[in-house]
């Protein structure tokens, strides 16, 4: 049995997988960037209201040299009187006590006061509760005052990650869809894209088939060089096979007439039938046995190269059974065909009726009343299981058996040859024969040879 092939990568397969990698990373790049604004933009945006709630402090405030600074106006916000609502300010003199919001109810912020603050400054720190916060800070100078007044706003900066994490799970999921899409709309281009390889493949496949002789259909431009350049090695192949088969007629006219000339000489010639002409005879004989082995295999090492060639295995081995019985009917030998008559075999009639022949006609020598072949096919080879009920052989013998000439029993009429010859054709057509032990006892020969599409009958 022929090893099967190793699995190779799919080209659509690549073109998916890279294609969707690259859309992973972009996606994945473009949504960190995305972030990275959105959080920016909230954070900027958080700081201006800070700042406009630090101006709106300062703006309603006044000092008094006798009850020092005081709230003489209402706050833009009413979560600065609401304890511990995550919006705090305070109002921080260089001497004296502080004054705060009611949300900050016991808790007091604390100032950088070593930094001067003459334009807003911003930076994080924890508030009440261990709270991150956010604080606005800016120093003012009131008239008659020689320090200045640190006024400080503060938020919790909670709202912003809970922003910030539900436009995080947004986002993901609008990444996430969009990804499925791009990789959806990548498979169906590539899908539609590589149809074409298809259908060349399809062609390619009734070409070896023996269904039709050329690449047919309209490609692509990026496709048509590659399938003139395949019709053009086509035609050169077919080519090249006629050319063999012409100097393989050619070889076995101008070898065998002679040889029979030579034959029919030492036969005919009854004065001079003495040692000479009886060792001519033989050494013709063995002569004409060679020739047809090469023969044989030369016109097999042509066929095999026509990828054209197609063969019904039914009606051959048929043909090989009717044959077979007549001449060896006074030993009553019975052949029995059985499996899928309709497969077909990719190479020559002659080449299989040789190498079943062969295969056939051993079994029917050496069984003792009956023959079975047994016809299957597995990962694209048609099998023929030739097997006999007579004595068999033993492994030693059955390595024997290949060698050319070889013959395990002298009073069994052959050349030895045949063995030799059915493996020789069988692996030019890429096939392999095996010797085996049958279920009747005798030898099982197992011949594998490529399959063509099936013929169905209808």
């Amino acid at each position: 049995m022929p090893l099967s092939q190793p699995k190779t990568t799919s080209l659509t397969a690549r073109l998916v997988i890279s294609a969707g990698l690259w859309t992973l990373v972009s996606l994945l790049a473009g949504g960190i960037v995305l972030v990275l604004l959105f959080q920016a933009s909230i954070e900027r945006s958080f700081d201006a209201r800070l700042e406009v709630l630090l101006e709106n402090l300062i703006v309603v405030s006044n000092y008094d040299a006798e009850e020092g600074v005081s709230i003489i106006g209402p706050l833009a916000e009413p979560r600065f009187d609401q304890p511990y609502a995550g919006w705090y300010w305070q109002i921080t003199p260089r001497e004296g006590e502080a004054m705060i919001s009611r949300s900050l109810w016991d808790w007091q912020l604390e100032p950088n006061l070593s930094v001067a603050a003459s334009q807003p400054i911003r930076y994080d720190a924890m508030g009440p509760d261990e709270q991150e916060i956010r604080v606005a800070e800016r120093d003012i100078m009131f008239p008659g005052v020689q320090e200045p007044v640190r006024f400080s706003v503060a938020a919790e900066t909670t709202e912003n990650r809970e922003e910030v994490d539900s436009f995080i799970f947004a986002l993901m999921w609008a990444l996430g869809i969009l990804g499925l899409g791009l990789v959806g709309a990548t498979i169906i281009q590539v899908r539609f894209g590589l149809r074409p390889l298809h259908h060349l493949e399809n062609a390619l496949t009734k070409v070896r088939s023996g269904d039709s002789d050329r690449l047919e259909g309209a490609y692509p431009r990026e496709i048509s060089p590659v399938v003139g350049e395949l019709n053009e090695l086509l035609d050169h192949n077919q080519e090249v096979v006629e050319r063999a088969r012409t100097h393989v007629g050619n070889l076995a006219h101008a070898l065998k007439t002679p040889l029979s000339v030579l034959v029919n000489e030492t036969k005919d010639d009854a004065k001079n039938k003495g040692e000479l002409a009886s060792s001519v005879d033989r050494q013709v004989g063995e002569m004409r046995k060679y020739v047809d082995h090469y023969l044989t295999r030369a016109r097999a090492s042509a066929s095999g190269g026509n990828i054209a060639s197609r063969t019904g295995v039914g009606v051959a081995v048929e043909g090989l059974r009717t044959t077979l019985e007549k001449i060896h009917e006074e030993r009553q030998i019975k052949i029995t065909v059985s499996g899928a008559a309709y497969y077909t075999f990719r190479g020559e009639r002659q080449d299989l009726e040789e190498m079943l022949g062969n295969l056939m006609d051993n079994a029917c020598k050496w069984a003792k009343s009956d023959v079975t072949v047994e016809i299957t096919k597995e990962n694209g080879m048609v099998i023929f299981a030739v097997g006999d009920n007579g004595p068999g052989l033993s492994e030693e013998e059955r390595e024997e058996a290949f060698n050319r000439g070889k013959r395990l029993d002298e009073a069994v009429p052959g050349t030895g040859l045949g063995l030799h010859i059915t493996r020789d054709i069988a692996r030019l057509y890429g096939g392999e024969v095996e010797l085996g032990r049958a279920e009747a006892g005798g030898l099982l020969a197992t011949l594998c040879l490529p399959a063509s599409a099936d013929i169905v009958p209808i």
